[in-house]
């Protein structure tokens, strides 16, 4: 074949990986490589990973929605072992309509950002907690984990292919990152997938609040449980957030945008929000946040609370009971959206607790942010630039 490859095609991208492929193997710098032909050169040479922010969106009005953007990264399990990382343009799968995934809900998801630092130059935030969640969700419910070598590539590929679509630094955003990992394949009865899909779907966001932090009142859910022990609380899986559809509607229809859980087999301690983590400071100043086998461990809490210390912020991962809310100065949710919803207030029947506007969860609220974008040093290496 002759011409310019256009940059929709699958072969633009495996010719685009082929200097850094060699690159690696042989130690030598991927520019001093000689290519073959004066096809996989041109192919290489137009294929060189876009600039961030090259898109040109209006990166002011992105909010937490879906954007297209060039293609994604998948990989498939098949016969007892991993295949290939591929890239694929279309954003959609072919699957049987037998698959688990549709029946059974065997499926796990993860979702993380990267980020334009202020050298330019892009980084990915805290991957590793992510599969090392994911592995566990998928063990969980009965499907191969994804080696952490695999999982890494798809995200740093699926990244470069869609480099134009990272807001530029200074704009808020970021590019964010929706790993799934499903059974599919044609089957009836209950029992593992014959096959499995692992893919790394993106979308450009822009800053969850745009004029700082806004707090927001919340209630808490007395007519449905989230999760019962010993179940899959702690699985990132889809049916915790199905489950949560409704009671998030009839409360955001009461004026509650955000709605709190307790435990489901005492109803007196607090498990989490809807889609978050709940995190706290008390009377004694001390970073809190509830323990319990059927909470989602946030990968956000868990930074929050290594960066905490570094603040002289003492921290506690315990149970907490609902009584002890009304000691409580600041209350926040946690998660990778947004990273903390200040809480204003929470009401449960006839009662309501109001807090104090953020201080010293809004500290560690700049801090994490500042490391996401590179304007203060990443002690702990949650950042990984993708070349």
């Amino acid at each position: 074949p002759t011409g310019t490859i256009p940059r929709s095609h699958t072969t633009f991208h495996m010719l685009r990986r082929i200097p850094r492929i060699i690159s690696r193997a042989s130690k030598v710098p991927s520019r001093s490589l000689a290519l073959p032909t004066n096809l996989i050169r041109e192919a290489a040479e137009a294929a060189a990973v876009a600039p961030p922010g090259s898109k040109n969106l209006d990166w002011k009005s992105l909010g937490f929605s879906y954007v297209p953007t060039d293609g994604m990264v998948k990989i498939a399990y098949k016969d007892g072992k991993w295949g290939a990382v591929e890239v694929q343009n279309e954003l959609s799968f072919n699957i049987s309509c037998f698959s688990n995934i549709i029946h059974y809900g065997q499926g796990v998801f993860e979702g993380l950002k990267a980020f334009c630092h202020k050298d330019g130059k892009v980084r990915v935030f805290n991957s590793d907690m992510n599969w090392e969640r994911m592995s566990k969700g998928a063990s969980r419910l009965g499907m191969p984990e994804v080696p952490l070598d695999l999982f890494t590539a798809a995200i740093d590929e699926a990244v470069a292919l869609n480099m134009g679509y990272v807001p530029p630094y200074g704009e808020g955003g970021s590019l964010y990152l929706r790993p799934v990992l499903f059974g599919h394949g044609p089957q009836l009865g209950l029992g593992q997938a014959p096959e499995y899909i692992f893919a790394v779907m993106v979308s450009p966001v822009g800053a969850y609040y745009k004029s700082g932090l806004k707090a927001v009142p919340s209630i808490v859910i007395d007519r449905y449980d989230r999760a019962a022990p010993m179940g899959v609380g702690a699985v990132k899986c889809p049916g915790n957030y199905a489950a949560d559809v409704r009671p998030a509607k009839e409360a955001a229809e009461s004026g509650y945008p955000i709605a709190l859980y307790l435990d489901a087999r005492e109803r007196k301690y607090i498990e989490e929000f809807s889609t978050s983590n709940f995190v706290a400071i008390d009377a004694h100043g001390r970073y809190v946040t509830p323990k319990s086998e059927s909470i989602l461990p946030s990968t956000t809490n868990k930074v929050l609370m290594q960066l905490a210390p570094t603040l002289g912020i003492e921290v506690e991962e315990r149970p907490i009971a609902f009584s002890e809310l009304i000691g409580f100065k600041e209350v926040a949710a946690c998660g990778t959206a947004v990273v903390l919803t200040p809480i204003e207030s929470i009401t449960y029947g006839d009662e309501t607790i109001k807090f104090e506007k953020l201080d010293k969860l809004q500290q560690l609220y700049d801090k994490i942010t500042a490391i996401q974008v590179g304007e203060e040093e990443d002690i702990f290496g949650y950042t990984r630039l993708v070349e």
